[in-house]
């Protein structure tokens, strides 16, 4: 329709691809950041090379990991995607059933999140005085609650790295 248009794959999941092939890890919580940004710098009304500039600035620079106590069940095959054991956790699952990069037996909120930082932080650029935004959400099954312990856990790291955190999102 002669619209001119540009695009961003977000690929923000550390669970799965490596550091060499970014390119190809899969998008999850941290495409809301890409979006949001890109869409706020558009609607100051910069030009979609500065749009695009930004956001994918912002892609090369987010950093997501996720844990579920518990499979996917995707609709069409109405069956879990996996087995997993009560006492167990699977990190790096993606947000449609696809494996993680490790299970092992479930711990506390405050262990599980120092492997996660651990994990997020060697992949990133980060280092003291930066700023950044975190997101901590749970597609809907992990209470709110526990949640912010979490982010509690999480904050607590940051500021032990000298890393500044500007806004927190929970839920």
């Amino acid at each position: 329709e002669g619209i001119k248009t540009k695009k961003v794959i977000v690929a923000d999941d550390i669970a799965s691809a490596s550091k060499e092939e970014k390119s190809k890890r899969r998008g999850i919580a941290g495409m809301i950041f890409v979006f949001k940004i890109a869409g706020a710098i558009a609607e100051s009304g910069v030009s979609l090379d500065e749009v695009f500039n930004t956001a994918t600035e912002v892609n090369n620079n987010i950093r997501t990991l996720g844990v579920a106590l518990s499979p996917c069940i995707l609709p069409e095959a109405g069956k879990p995607t996996f087995e997993i054991k009560d006492d167990e956790i699977e990190i790096g699952m993606g947000i449609h059933g696809e494996p993680g990069i490790k299970r092992e037996k479930l711990k506390s909120a405050n262990d599980l999140v120092d492997d996660l930082y651990k994990r997020i932080i060697n992949d990133s650029k980060l280092k003291n005085n930066d700023n950044i935004a975190i997101m901590i959400n749970s597609l809907g099954a992990t209470p709110l609650e526990e949640l912010y312990i979490i982010s509690k856990r999480v904050n607590e790291n940051l500021s032990n790295s000298k890393i500044n955190n500007v806004k927190t999102y929970v839920g």
